[in-house]
């Protein structure tokens, strides 16, 4: 009979995955390797070369609206994840909260604070994407993330091996993101984060509960699966992401990502490391104490 506690499970089966992925990835590598050392996959690669040719209208450069929400969507992203893995845990909450008001027309639910801290930084993530994604078509940005042609899709085969070699795509992130970006991009955008979204409601307080029919054709479980699932996914983003960031070109792409320049100064590394430090603030900032006082201008706190 095993006397190993849920918690140790859940740390062995994250190694186990960690792991899984290490090795996946190497695995990855090696094929790239032996594939691109073939003629007819040599002769893919020149036909396609991982790049996107921005169309003639599209807007060259990036605006400072897109370096704050992408700051802000960091900022959120990591209390959302933060307090999503304190939920997974599944630890007693330092403190309890019953807000004055519930969300959507629900009566109010005592839930804990992780909870209520978990929501409430949706909502600000949620206001956030609206804002972007609003000005993202407004202001004709959508070209970089949205695909407008299906070569998009040999393109990002080609620059994914390229990546896996370690040969960098060549690109230009101020005129147009590569195929696989753009990709990727749209993916976290219009799939992702919807799918978060929308799981997340149906596992909120804004989810009615005298609603047998509607919670046996969305089921609490399944759905949690589905969150969880999601959760994990933007994590593996968010660690590819930034990887990639750093190892190609960090100079310039944290200039073109916090600054809106196209140069090689060194204005993006200090905006980036100021962002970092206010980040690690905000992190050590929230401390038990500081989340219930913020709980208590919501509702009551016990």
């Amino acid at each position: 009979m095993s006397t190993e506690t849920p918690a140790a499970g859940r740390k062995r089966t994250t190694l186990l995955a960690m792991l899984a992925v290490v090795l996946g990835g190497i695995a990855l590598s090696v094929i790239a390797f032996v594939l691109r050392a073939q003629p007819a996959v040599h002769e893919f690669m020149v036909r396609f070369p991982g790049v996107n040719t921005p169309t003639p209208d599209a807007p060259i450069g990036i605006p400072i609206w897109l370096n704050v929400t992408h700051f802000l969507n960091i900022l959120f992203l990591m209390l959302i994840i933060r307090t999503a893995l304190s939920i997974r845990s599944k630890k007693r909450p330092p403190a309890f909260v019953t807000p004055r008001r519930g969300l959507f027309g629900q009566p109010p639910r005592r839930i804990g604070i992780n909870v209520w801290l978990h929501n409430t930084v949706d909502l600000l993530w949620m206001l956030n994407g609206v804002v972007y994604v609003v000005l993202l078509f407004t202001t004709g940005q959508w070209v970089r993330i949205v695909p407008t042609s299906w070569d998009v899709v040999p393109n990002a085969v080609s620059a994914a091996l390229q990546y896996l070699t370690f040969t960098w795509p060549v690109e230009n992130p101020w005129v147009a993101y590569n195929s696989l970006q753009t990709l990727s991009y749209f993916g976290v955008v219009f799939v992702l984060a919807p799918l978060a979204i929308l799981t997340g409601v149906r596992l909120s307080s804004a989810w009615p509960l005298d609603a047998p029919r509607l919670n046996r054709v969305l089921p609490e479980k399944p759905i949690r699966r589905l969150h969880n699932i999601v959760l994990f996914a933007f994590m593996a983003f968010i660690v590819v992401h930034v990887s990639l960031v750093l190892f190609t070109g960090a100079v310039l792409n944290l200039n073109v990502m916090f600054a809106a320049r196209n140069d090689l100064s060194f204005v993006g590394t200090i905006i980036f490391i100021t962002a970092l430090a206010v980040l690690t603030g905000v992190w050590f900032a929230l401390t038990d104490s500081a989340q219930k006082r913020l709980a208590r201008l919501a509702g009551e706190v016990n």
